[in-house]
């Protein structure tokens, strides 16, 4: 398996100006812990993860950086400069990590598996010329490695990946999914589905949807169940 079987396509992403207060909001409502930051060609310049805004002066963090009077003896102007940006950033641009890990389409999962280990980050964002196409995160790798295990690790096919962009291409014209993003990982023609419903009625669209696209030979329903004072009115 490669990036582009596991990947989730539908990317919530932020541009350089977007507030603070905007991600936070994002982050919640999307469910996810970290967001790229792009330009307006889709070209990617940063990323925004959870553990930025938890070093921002709201929550009290950057407060306790110098409380030894050697620290501040030893710190250093440009360092605290930046540091003050940081935690008192109002924008992404601002915020935002700028030395970004990003993978291509076609690295295969075992090397993706490697970087979230070595560097010890939570996803890396898929890029096609610079551009983000997709992310994968760990709960990404995680489902490709169960849907290979259970199809005896049988490799997708072209046809797979047609399948693939043919249910999300699909998804987004219908606009069901309220909640996060929608994963899809086919194999051999079975197709997974992860993510979140608000209703029976959307659970059963979503699967049905699925079973409509040709050359889908079964859907496996992994999709849960959003929590009810989480639901949009």
């Amino acid at each position: 398996m490669r990036a582009k079987d596991i990947m989730t396509t539908k990317v919530a992403t932020v541009g350089p100006e977007t507030t603070v207060e905007a991600i936070s909001e994002m982050m919640l409502s999307r469910n996810v812990s970290g967001i790229p930051v792009v330009e307006t060609d889709g070209a990617i310049v940063g990323i925004v993860t959870e553990g930025d805004l938890l070093i921002r002066k709201e929550v009290g963090a950057e407060s306790a950086q110098h409380t030894s009077w050697w620290l501040c003896f030893l710190s250093d102007g440009k360092a605290d400069a930046a540091n003050y940006i940081k935690t008192h950033g109002l924008r992404a641009a601002e915020i935002m990590s700028r030395d970004v890990i990003t993978v291509g389409e076609d690295m295969p999962v075992g090397d993706i598996a490697r970087i979230l280990a070595e560097r010890k980050i939570k996803r890396v964002p898929v890029v096609r010329h610079g551009k983000v196409v997709g992310i994968v995160r760990r709960v990404n790798l995680l489902r490709g490695l169960a849907s290979r295990d259970r199809s005896q690790s049988v490799a997708p096919t072209v046809d797979d990946r047609t399948i693939k962009d043919a249910v999300l291409q699909e998804v987004d014209r219908q606009g069901w999914v309220t909640h996060g993003s929608l994963n899809v990982i086919v194999t051999g023609g079975i197709v997974e589905m992860w993510g979140w419903v608000e209703s029976p009625q959307e659970r059963h669209a979503l699967l049905l949807l699925a079973e409509s696209i040709e050359g889908v030979k079964s859907v496996k329903d992994h999709l849960g169940s959003v929590p009810r004072y989480l639901q949009s009115d």
